[in-house]
């Protein structure tokens, strides 16, 4: 297999750019995914936009943000990685690095533009009628990032 583009997506809460959970996939298509455990200054005012987690899950069951920002290094440092919703992955990415004074090391690009022979607005259809072929969660990172893996997959004959 080909190496795979670099796909990324963050969960965040609601309606805000709270990062809860990312994943991300490998060259070799794999993915790599994770909780994140909040940092307290993100909690003031948004302690009920946790989208059905609980904090005591997310301290439990999360990487630090410090921690998932060096293993994204690790993966994909000066790389652009491909994403379903840019604006909203960008504003949580964002906080993370924020939070550590860090300027971002990737850069982000709609995931239908590595498919620039499709008509605007099909690369949407197509990864929504997959996430219903595959019985996936549309909101969940490791599920996103599955999805955008085997549509381009299948966009690209493999």
């Amino acid at each position: 297999m080909a190496d795979m583009p670099g796909f990324i997506a963050v969960e965040t809460g609601n309606d805000s750019d709270l990062p809860l959970a990312i994943a991300w996939a490998l060259p070799d298509g794999r993915i790599k995914h994770t909780l994140i455990q909040p940092d307290d200054d993100w909690l003031d005012d948004e302690f009920n936009e946790l989208s059905g987690y609980s904090l005591e899950e997310l301290h439990s069951f999360g990487a630090s943000p410090l921690d998932v920002i060096r293993e994204l290094e690790n993966d994909h440092f000066n790389a652009t990685l491909f994403t379903a919703g840019i604006s909203g992955d960008e504003a949580a990415l964002a906080r993370l690095f924020d939070t550590y004074g860090i300027d971002p090391f990737v850069e982000l690009a709609p995931a239908e533009s590595l498919y620039p022979a499709l008509l605007a607005g099909e690369w949407s259809r197509a990864r929504n009628e997959l996430f219903g072929e595959m019985g996936l969660e549309p909101m969940r990172p490791e599920h996103e990032v599955e999805v955008m893996l085997h549509l381009h997959q299948r966009l690209n004959g493999e």
